[in-house]
Order: structure tokens, then C-alpha cells, then sequence
């Protein structure tokens, strides 16, 4: 029996009905449906009796009704006395430019809110370098991107995300539609970030298994002064789409690259379990949180989100 079941069967009966709950709760109702057919099949008894007006719970459904209602209480409580043990300590995070800027605020955001008390230590920078940080110690937590990642390092998927070609509008040999494949910007000049960036790292492999000639003509590692070239004209960019999230001109299109396989898959990446402090523990299922949140919320454009085998 799991806690979420004792959530749903709770709600059901306080709303009435399966459809009602499962809006209140953000499921769908068939998944609302099979919790409590689980939960039936392991009590051996029915709870619920379907009416043409919704459900009711039978006698054996109103007496499990009052004791789920008093445990989640219970459960709720003891949450309230761990979170007001008020954990503090110290984290130190890394996100690369892009990553920071759709995630960074509402990071920083979710820390205070739940752990006032934590120094929380938030860099910014190529995930080349954030991968040597956590490697020297001198980082706690960060995201990386596919490969980069060290075999003794604890590895938690965040997402993926579509890559896009972005360039001034009326850029010359932009390609039309909101799909281009990658074999089509073998014309277009690029400025990208060099092979220190796990960005240009993906690009390059998809690149090299198509034979492909990209026309790299311009090298930054700074995505604030990347974005202001595009948006000047000057040249086009292979980015994930919440790269324009800090572009200084609105002036801007994008088509995503259809490659299959052309995805920058997000991973959150710390030092074992056993080095990491409980602030660093706690600040792992805050990024886990804010991430999957960002998603569902559709605020990170062009990604989804990835679980573990």
C-alpha cells in the first residue's frame, strides 16, 4: 500500500467522483480508476460503489475513509517537524549559461523556500568546466549534458531536449518550415561554442556518423555574446530553445533539427551519495523538482523529461 494510493482514495471520496478527482489531483482518471481496484484487490473488500451520480463509499470503504484520512494527517505532521528542523550547511551547484537561464531563478527560488538556512553557491559556466569542478571537489552538484559524465559520479536523467537552428530573421539560407534536417545547413555560417561545450560535442558525433561538413565559422564560449551576433545578422546558431531566453533582440527564428538522435539529454550529476553533505542530498531532489516542474509547465521549450531504467 503507498501513501499516493491513501492521497487518491481520500480525495475520490471527498469529491464524489473519479472525474473530479483526478482534476483535482492532475491524473488521469483511469490511473485513479487502477489505484483503487490495487487497493480493493489487496484489502479483499470493495470501497467504492459506483452510483449514476458518482461513487460512494461502502462501510468497509467509510472506515478505511476515516483511518487513511488520519494517517495522511500523521504523514503530513511529520513532514512539517522535519522541515522545520530547519537543515542548513552549505551546496554548491553548476549549470551551464543555458541551463541557467531557464532554471537558475527558480532554483535559487525553490532553495529558499524550503531550506532558508543553506548557503547555496550557484555557478555558471561550460559544462567542460563544471565536469573539472565537480571532479577537483569544488562543486557539490551539477548539470551536465550525454557523455560527460564520470563512471563514480551518482547520475540522475533530467531530460532532453530538441536542438534548434536559430538566425536573425531574413537570414541568408535560413531554411523554411519549423523542421530542417541537419545534412540542409551545410551552407549555413555558424557561430558555436567550441569542444569544451557538451552542445558542440553532440553536434560533432551526429556530424561525423552523416559525413557531414558543417561551416563553423565562428567559435564563442560565451552564450550572452553568441546570442548577441546572431541577433546582429551576423551569423546563424545550433541551440536548445531556451537559448533565446537571453537574447537581446526578440528579432529572432528558429526551425528544430529533425535528426533522430540530435537531443541534448540533461543529466544530474553529483558526488556519491557517501561525499555529499545532507544539504547537498536535499538540494538534489530540489533541481530533480524544479526541472521536472519546468517542464510540465511547459517553460522549457522543446524539452522532455527522461527517467531512469
Amino acid at each position: 500500500m503507498e501513501i499516493r494510493q491513501l492521497r487518491y482514495f481520500v480525495c475520490i471520496v471527498e469529491r464524489g467522483s473519479l472525474g473530479k478527482a483526478a482534476r483535482e489531483l492532475g491524473v488521469v482518471t483511469s490511473a485513479l480508476s487502477q489505484q483503487v481496484s490495487r487497493l480493493e484487490s489487496e484489502l479483499s473488500t470493495r470501497l467504492l460503489q459506483r452510483t449514476h451520480m458518482g461513487v460512494i463509499p461502502t462501510d468497509a470503504g467509510l472506515a478505511f475513509f476515516r483511518q487513511a484520512q488520519l494517517a495522511l494527517r500523521n504523514i503530513d505532521e511529520a513532514a512539517r517537524a522535519a522541515q522545520q528542523a530547519r537543515l542548513s550547511g552549505y551546496v554548491s551547484v553548476g549549470l551551464a549559461p543555458t541551463t541557467a537561464s531557464v532554471m537558475g531563478l527558480p532554483l535559487i527560488r525553490a532553495m529558499r523556500q524550503r531550506y532558508p538556512d543553506v548557503r547555496f553557491h550557484l555557478v555558471e559556466s561550460l559544462s567542460g568546466h563544471l565536469a573539472s569542478m565537480l571532479n577537483a571537489r569544488q562543486l557539490d552538484l551539477a548539470i551536465l549534458f550525454n557523455d560527460e559524465v564520470g563512471h563514480r559520479w551518482s547520475v540522475t536523467p533530467l531530460l532532453e531536449e530538441n536542438l534548434y537552428v536559430i538566425a536573425a530573421r531574413g537570414f541568408e539560407h535560413f531554411p523554411p518550415g519549423h523542421e530542417v534536417a541537419l545534412a540542409d545547413l551545410a551552407d549555413l555560417p555558424l557561430a558555436m561554442p567550441t569542444h569544451l561545450h557538451g552542445l558542440r560535442s553532440v553536434l560533432t558525433s551526429v556530424a561525423d556518423r552523416q559525413s557531414l561538413g558543417l561551416k563553423i565559422a565562428l567559435e564563442i564560449d560565451s552564450l550572452a555574446t553568441l546570442m548577441d551576433v546572431v541577433g546582429a545578422g551576423l551569423f546563424a546558431t545550433i541551440q536548445p530553445g531556451v537559448a533565446i531566453r537571453r537574447a537581446a533582440r526578440a528579432d529572432l527564428c528558429m526551425a528544430r533539427i529533425s535528426d533522430p538522435g540530435l537531443l541534448r539529454r540533461n543529466l544530474l550529476v553529483s558526488l556519491s551519495d557517501d561525499e555529499l553533505s545532507p544539504a547537498a542530498l536535499a538540494a538534489r531532489v530540489v533541481m530533480r523538482d524544479v526541472a521536472r516542474d519546468l517542464v510540465q509547465q511547459g517553460a522549457w521549450v522543446g524539452a522532455t523529461g527522461i527517467h531512469e531504467p
